[in-house]
């Protein structure tokens, strides 16, 4: 399969003219069409959802040939939750100075808490789909255990930690004291940590890119800007907006969900004063699936968000991390005295106050080039410096005047071979560094990967977790090669 949906989003439901549900939830499905019609939200005939033909679970396919730009769906501004759209949302405007947090997402989950255990809420017939909760399989569920020894080396441990420090002071420090202030609607008993973590989770996966300010998504995805059809379900700021003003508030989004996910997605949602459509971004084929991207996401960023990886080689989007503190340490490796270690440490810490490195984070590497090229180009640069030229180089701060060869470098497959002999031997000995950090090496997973019966005894977890080690191996294993 090239991708899969979050399984715990939505059972989800048959589109008009499908044929009814067989699992006996058709009165939920019945509901919820008459709820998208009463409020609006319009789907193409031109498609259907349903289980057959999808990569995972139920996904949204062509019920005959389409072309660039038709509309899938659209969906009025009236059917989006969001804080300002909940009947709670007088209250959250009133108590918003208290409610402003790291990751910004207080006021709608307050929302959903509210909306969610409400028996009379305009949203019950779409939350009528949504699944019990105890059945997500995101890593954070997992016992320790088991996230240790499949997921070492991944960087995904080091993210399911933050998470969840996170997200038990966000409810102990904010969420808590807001519900105790208002017994009257909400009830600590029946709104607790383990619904705000599931809910946290579920709203983690849904708005997809949504965590970058406070949670563990990288900081090469933070970079990244958020184009009007970006699958996002927080809306982007117009260009001009973007360095004046705060993001735009998250919100949920009935229907858009049903999407599944692969890097070569053919389907976009793009916003409008008025509604949020879902608009085909390539022809597709009758009896076809349609697929929405999550963003330009590594599988490791998937298995931590959604629970799944791409299939290798699926992921063009695939990257694996060298840490920052792992380039130090190989440099360190390689000094051979005293005062050579010493000079190491003087450029790292030149290098953090240029904020070009720091303790926690990591250089990326895709299949094609450097995507924190300019980090690590630095980083390469000063700490392979003899001890006058760093001298010389920190007195100008930093600053000198590029070659006409290095105003136009890029670290890349086809220039790392070219790179001096000394950046190269930091660089593959970074890498090996980081490969030794897994537990196990990349030719004992090849061959379970090439032995059909073998991986089909595994787990879906162990198969999920297989697919994210064994990308970001291949990728740190060409990184060798090229810069050996």
């Amino acid at each position: 399969m090239n991708g899969r949906a979050v399984l715990f989003l939505l059972p989800h439901w048959v589109a008009a003219g499908g044929s009814p549900a067989e699992d006996g939830s058709a009165d939920a499905l019945s509901g919820f069409l008459d709820w998208c019609e009463t409020v609006g939200l319009e789907l193409s005939p031109k498609v259907y959802v349903s289980k057959e033909g999808t990569v995972s679970d139920y996904g949204l396919l062509a019920r005959e040939d389409l072309q660039i730009g038709e509309v899938l769906f659209t969906i009025p501004r009236a059917v989006l939750l969001s804080q300002h759209t909940t009947s709670i949302r007088s209250l959250l405007e009133k108590d918003q100075a208290s409610l402003e947090s790291q990751s910004g997402w207080v006021p709608l989950l307050l929302a959903l808490l509210h909306e969610y255990t409400a028996s009379n809420s305009h949203w019950r017939p779409y939350f009528s789909l949504w699944p019990d909760f105890s059945s997500m399989d995101h890593p954070m569920f997992w016992p320790e255990e088991e996230r240790m020894r499949l997921l070492q080396g991944t960087g995904i441990l080091e993210a399911v930690d933050k998470d969840l420090a996170n997200i038990q002071l966000e409810y102990t420090s904010i969420i808590l004291p807001f519900m105790e202030s208002h017994l009257d609607l909400f009830d600590p008993k029946l709104h607790t940590p383990e619904l705000y973590q599931r809910l946290v989770a579920f709203v983690m996966a849904y708005r997809r890119w949504l965590w970058r300010s406070h949670f563990s998504v990288p900081s090469e995805v933070a970079r990244r800007p958020l184009a009007v059809t970006d699958p996002s379900f927080q809306e982007p700021l117009d260009e001009e907006d973007e360095d004046e003003k705060e993001p735009n508030p998250p919100m949920m989004v009935p229907m858009a969900d049903i999407l599944n996910h692969v890097a070569n997605h053919n389907a976009n949602l793009e916003y409008s004063l008025e509604c949020l459509k879902m608009v085909t971004t390539q022809p597709i084929g009758k009896g076809q699936e349609i697929f929405n991207t999550y963003g330009q996401m590594a599988n490791w960023q998937l298995m931590h968000m959604y629970g799944f990886a791409e299939p290798y080689p699926g992921n063009t989007d695939d990257t694996a991390d060298i840490q920052m503190v792992t380039v130090r340490r190989a440099a360190l490796q390689g000094a051979s005295t005293e005062a050579e270690r010493q000079l190491v440490s003087e450029q790292w810490d030149f290098l953090c106050q240029l904020e070009m490195v720091g303790e926690e984070g990591a250089f990326v590497i895709g299949w094609e080039e450097v995507l924190t090229e300019e980090e690590l180009s630095m980083t390469l640069k000063v700490l392979c410096m003899a001890a006058e030229e760093f001298k010389e180089f920190k007195e100008h701060e930093g600053w000198e005047e590029d070659t006409e060869d290095e105003e136009s470098f890029t670290l890349s497959n086809e220039t790392i071979p070219r790179l001096k002999a000394s950046w190269k031997k930091l660089l593959h000995d970074s890498a090996l560094l980081t490969l030794q950090s897994y537990s196990s090496d990349l030719k004992a997973e090849q061959d379970l990967l090439n032995d059909k019966v073998a991986y089909g005894k595994l787990s879906q977890r162990e198969q999920q977790a297989l697919q994210v080690r064994y990308g970001q191996k291949r990728i740190l294993h060409q990184l060798l090669e090229l810069a050996s």
